[in-house]
């Protein structure tokens, strides 16, 4: 087979690599790095570019039947976080849609939110066009002066800017922060301004943790990334919340890094996917290893499953939530036991704060970061992801 061009990096990771700025530098010439440490800057600047657009008009005409997030990718995962920061008291239905145009039912009695970081994302400009087709309200949120803007000047509807500064991968606070204000507008979920402030001094303390300049063993992201090298990694989430945290370190880890992954919520695992646990790159192969051999000895070591628990205790036991939380804390506790006994190295990361956006925002960045250094430590340029070029090349022939 020959290389394939623009491919590059190494099988295993290196480890110093991590813990040198100079050459981490150079492998991201993109500067996905900075990019990932800009998300606290993020969270104000959309707030402030959503408080500037004409987000009122959208109560004027009441509570909506069901909103619909309409977007692919970094984009539609806003939906998830909508739905998840609602909570089940959310008095209408909030329903992510990651394909071109709307659901059948959607009508007059609808909103409508179009995502696309660039602006010109089929599903989001094929839901755009469809809403205002079918006289449902909508919103839009995009690139400034791009396809997604000229179609809601066209039917007179609120646009929120979101500039291009960093790939959509790396934007998706830049993309949250105006879907939950427009909901907020139209009475499906409570975010303040201090909930926005608070999330944002978060994500820059955890950038600020995750520094290039921090040595792996007091940066988190570094040590989760070395953790990870090598592994198959399978993260679950504890909670709603922490399962879209989860979800959202599966994009990345198989954007940036490159590597496979199991994603999900801890409660659907437990009634199958737990079982990979015991299987040929769980609880199998670690039977084998001998405890007392010396790494580096193994020239070829097997590869093993790495587990990521992302841990959310939740904000107040007394709320409404689709579970008790006692009953998904004693399933997270279960999880780790079952992995400790095979074998089975696990990581925790356990959410912080005095909201829900926040609490998210505490399990979303360090992985962020560990996605990044991940693929660095594999030598790969975390911006230039051939494969992806190709596909839309390929895809638009």
């Amino acid at each position: 087979m020959e290389p394939v061009a623009g491919v590059s990096g190494r099988r295993e990771a290196e480890e110093s690599l991590l813990d040198d700025p100079d050459a981490l530098a150079e492998l991201d010439p993109g500067g996905m790095l900075r990019f990932t440490a800009s998300a606290g800057a993020q969270v104000r600047e959309s707030a402030a570019l959503a408080a500037e657009a004409n987000l009122g008009v959208l109560a004027d005409e009441g509570r909506p039947r069901a909103v619909v997030i309409a977007g692919i990718g970094t984009a539609g995962r806003t939906g998830d976080v909508l739905a998840t920061v609602a909570g089940p008291r959310c008095p209408v239905p909030v329903i992510p849609h990651r394909s071109a145009g709307v659901p059948g039912w959607v009508g007059a009695a609808d909103v409508v939110i179009a995502i696309s970081a660039s602006g010109r994302s089929p599903e989001a400009l094929g839901a755009a066009e469809a809403a205002a087709r079918r006289g449902a309200r909508l919103v839009a949120i995009g690139a400034p002066d791009s396809q997604l803007q000229s179609v809601a000047d066209r039917v007179r509807a609120p646009f929120i800017p979101v500039p291009r500064r960093a790939p959509a991968r790396a934007s998706l606070w830049a993309l949250t922060v105006p879907v939950l204000l427009a909901a907020r507008t139209l009475g499906l979920v409570k975010v303040n301004e201090a909930d926005l402030a608070e999330t944002a001094a978060r994500l820059d303390a955890d950038a600020d943790r995750c520094r290039p300049t921090a040595e792996s063993f007091v940066n988190p992201a570094k040590s989760l990334a070395l953790g990870l090298a090598g592994s198959v990694p399978i993260v679950w989430g504890s909670s709603p919340l922490a399962t879209v945290a989860a979800r959202r370190f599966g994009d990345t880890l198989s954007a940036n890094a490159r590597y496979p992954v199991v994603a999900g919520a801890l409660g659907e695992a437990g009634r199958g996917r737990v079982g990979l646990l015991d299987g040929v790159f769980g609880g199998l192969v670690e039977s084998t290893r001998d405890i007392f051999a010396d790494p580096d000895d193994d020239v070829s070591p097997a590869t093993r499953l790495r587990l990521v628990l992302l841990r959310d205790g939740g904000l107040n036991a007394e709320d409404d939530t689709d579970e008790p939380l006692a009953v998904e804390e004693r399933r997270a506790d279960a999880v780790q036991t079952l992995a400790e006994r095979r074998g089975v190295r696990c990581d925790v990361v356990t959410a912080e704060g005095g909201s829900a956006l926040e609490r998210l925002a505490s399990l979303v960045a360090v992985p962020d970061f560990a996605s990044v250094y991940l693929a660095l430590a594999h030598g790969l340029d975390p911006m230039a992801v051939p494969a992806i070029t190709e596909m839309k090349e390929l895809a638009n022939q």
